[in-house]
């Protein structure tokens, strides 16, 4: 039986949004203040979402609970799947000693831990969210940099921190593809405007990241090592995102930032080096090695070799659609698939939601780090059975986190499909003048409660840009800022603080993390809406807005 959403529920437009966003505020209440676990965090916000649905937006029971089970679902595969299997690999090269050597070959590159900060998750990171996304940058540079002696809240939190200006084209500008599919805007236009948008924040963020690291003193002691991460970074940015498009805009501007920075450091280091303290050494007792050969290094990275080879390629259309043709499974959901409708304001005419779980196993991002874990054993000469057992003993460590990330994302299905999260939109486009602003901050709420750029320009890509054309301003700048804003919301959704915490082996701290990346989240987003507001009214920055 179809059911369509109503976002004014109450008949006050006020009180229905702020009753919609109390799952939100139950679920970071409870993480941020009253430091309840994460697991126990999300599964308050899950009932809590399930009381206001079925009390108040009058969503039929059989629905919320298919539309979660649809949201645990799609939490475990692809997302958890990922989890386990980046912290797979990391234990499988920490039980032969190599992230010392690890350690040991980077430290020839530079022994300032600002500097491996830019090198590991800005530049290195960058790269795997331009090919995969999905929690798997936060994942792999958070690993690597507790495995480097930062400490758990530093490699989680500043993890988070650096991956936001490459997110609007992450796993090869999947975003971007979604906001035109869903705006009808053209994808070139659109992946234009993001471009010109996000390279002043591209600049911004190696800076606002060693700062938030080192202070203030500790970032200008760096700050040209800051400005080539960066600079290399956002003019590839620029370019490929106006001239090619939104596909390979990260993939070439990481490896030209990660390749130009390693090179700069080669004839530049800073006066004073700021190694890690003992005390954030991570205390295992391993020895580094005095010197290091060629194969001790090429075999220390190697894994993270075969892990980037193995992740671009399944990032490939060509062979993502391969691999989706012999391995994929479509499960209409019940009850739910083309049954409920998004309305009017939020769409021009209502639509039916689709629901379909797509089992793609194969082509699972997390198959390719699984696969690259057991090339990389079979390199170390792991055997199978160790292997099994470091697997096993993985998935007990990391089983609350499976179990939080699957009450998140049903969270999160549940906001969406019950129509929560439009009843919020609405109450940012009822901002006017402001909305250019307020509209970027929608973007970054959208993130913030789905935990994918992706998700939130599908949630309110049609709205941006039906309010554009009713405040005047162009649709291409707020579906764009949409995106823009969104990236700003990564560092703070509760799926990625997962992700950082099971990666550093931190988990039960998420509030710590929540805590401390929200501000850096909130102000860089604030920062996205003012430039989006200067881009709609303000010469000469309008002059960057594509009609």
């Amino acid at each position: 039986m179809p059911w369509y959403q109503a976002y004014d529920p109450t008949g006050n437009w006020l009180v229905s949004a702020l009753l919609a966003s109390l799952p939100v505020i139950v679920l970071l209440g409870s993480l941020a203040f009253f430091r309840i676990k994460a697991h126990q965090a999300a599964l308050l916000g899950l009932a809590s979402a399930f009381i206001i649905v079925l009390s108040v937006f009058r969503m039929p029971l059989s629905k919320c609970l298919a539309v979660a089970l649809y949201g645990a679902l799609f939490g475990l595969f692809p997302i958890g799947w990922i989890i386990l299997n980046v912290i797979f690999l990391y234990n499988l090269t920490d039980s032969r000693g190599y992230f010392n050597i690890l350690q040991q070959s980077l430290a020839s590159i530079t022994r300032d831990s600002r500097l491996l900060l830019l090198l590991i998750a800005f530049s290195f990171g960058a790269f795997f969210e331009g090919a995969a996304g999905f929690g798997t940058p936060v994942a792999v540079t958070a690993a690597i940099l507790i495995g480097l002696g930062f400490t758990p809240l530093a490699a989680s939190g500043l993890s988070l921190l650096a991956n936001t200006a490459p997110v609007a084209f992450g796993a090869l500008g999947t975003p971007i593809i979604a906001l035109a599919g869903v705006t009808g805007l053209d994808i070139f236009k659109l992946s234009a405007m993001v471009g010109r948008q996000l390279p002043f924040f591209s600049i911004l963020v190696p800076f606002w990241l060693i700062w938030a690291f080192a202070g203030r003193k500790g970032m200008l002691e760096i700050w040209p090592a800051a400005l080539v991460a960066g600079g290399l970074f956002a003019i590839p940015q620029f370019f490929v995102s106006n001239f090619h498009g939104p596909w390979l805009v990260d993939i070439v501007a990481s490896v030209i930032s990660l390749l130009g920075l390693i090179a700069f450091l080669r004839v530049w280091q800073p006066k004073r080096i700021r190694e890690l303290s003992k005390k954030e050494d991570k205390g295992d007792g391993k020895d580094f090695p005095i010197s290091l050969t060629r194969r001790q290094i090429f075999e220390a990275w190697l894994p993270w070799a075969i892990l980037s080879v193995t992740v671009f390629l399944w990032g490939i259309p060509q062979v993502k659609s391969w691999l989706d043709s012999i391995s994929s499974f479509r499960i209409p959901v019940p009850g739910v698939h083309g049954l409920i409708y998004r309305t009017p304001p939020v769409v021009a005419s209502a639509e039916a939601e689709p629901a379909i779980y797509t089992f793609n196993w194969l082509s699972f991002t997390g198959t390719a780090i699984f696969l690259a874990a057991l090339l990389s054993g079979i390199a170390m000469g792991v055997r199978w059975r160790e292997a099994s057992r470091l697997w096993l003993s993985t998935l007990k460590r990391v089983r609350f986190s499976l179990l939080t990330v699957a009450a998140m994302l049903s969270l999160g299905y549940v906001t969406r499909f019950s129509g929560l999260d439009a009843t919020m939109g609405l109450a940012f486009a009822r901002t006017g003048f402001l909305y250019p602003f307020f509209g970027t901050m929608l973007g970054w709420l959208g993130v913030a409660l789905t935990g994918s750029d992706t998700s939130s320009n599908v949630l309110f890509g049609s709205l941006q840009k039906i309010t554009a054309n009713q405040v005047g301003i162009s649709p291409v700048l707020m579906a764009a800022a949409n995106s823009s804003g969104g990236v700003m919301g990564k560092m703070v959704d509760a799926q990625s603080i997962v992700v950082a915490s099971t990666a550093t082996r931190w988990y039960g701290h998420e509030g710590a993390i929540l805590r401390y990346v929200f501000f850096h989240s909130l102000v860089l987003a604030s920062l996205v809406g003012i430039l989006v507001f200067l881009q709609a009214y303000v010469f000469p920055f309008s002059l960057l807005v594509i009609k």
